[in-house]
């Protein structure tokens, strides 16, 4: 198998909300859109962020086209703590503030408009030597 592209896709109940909010706060650019649809690009994150209207008839399989409960959309930056002021000051909902696990996973999570958590990380040195590399 060769994979050519590679892409996430969320349904939510207002796709140009979290297109948006993604394109302001995380730098993804609209690739394309139609009724119901968004698909966005970043030179960074090596895939395109779908989002979808949840309910379209057209989505397979049915039983999956709910909102994206439980997802966690991750990108690693390289300066977390400059990236969680700036998003505080512009008013973006917070909702685990930032913290370092003892393994040196430091990360803060944010909600969009429809309520995708999403998370930066930035991996620092451990602060349990259990961890230490």
């Amino acid at each position: 198998m060769q994979i050519t592209a590679s892409a996430i896709s969320l349904n939510v109940p207002d796709v140009r909300a979290s297109a948006e909010w993604a394109a302001t706060h995380l730098g993804f650019s609209e690739v394309m859109s139609a009724e119901g649809f968004c698909s966005l690009s970043h030179p960074d994150a090596g895939f395109n962020l779908i989002y979808l209207r949840t309910g379209l008839p057209t989505f397979k399989p049915a039983s999956a086209a709910g909102p994206a409960d439980g997802l966690l959309v991750v990108f690693t930056v390289e300066d977390i703590d400059a990236d969680y002021a700036r998003l505080q000051d512009v008013g973006v909902t917070i909702i685990t503030p930032i913290e370092t696990e003892p393994w040196g996973e430091r990360y803060f999570q944010m909600a969009d408009p429809n309520g995708i958590v999403y998370q930066l990380v930035q991996w620092v040195e451990p602060t349990d030597p259990t961890y230490a590399g």
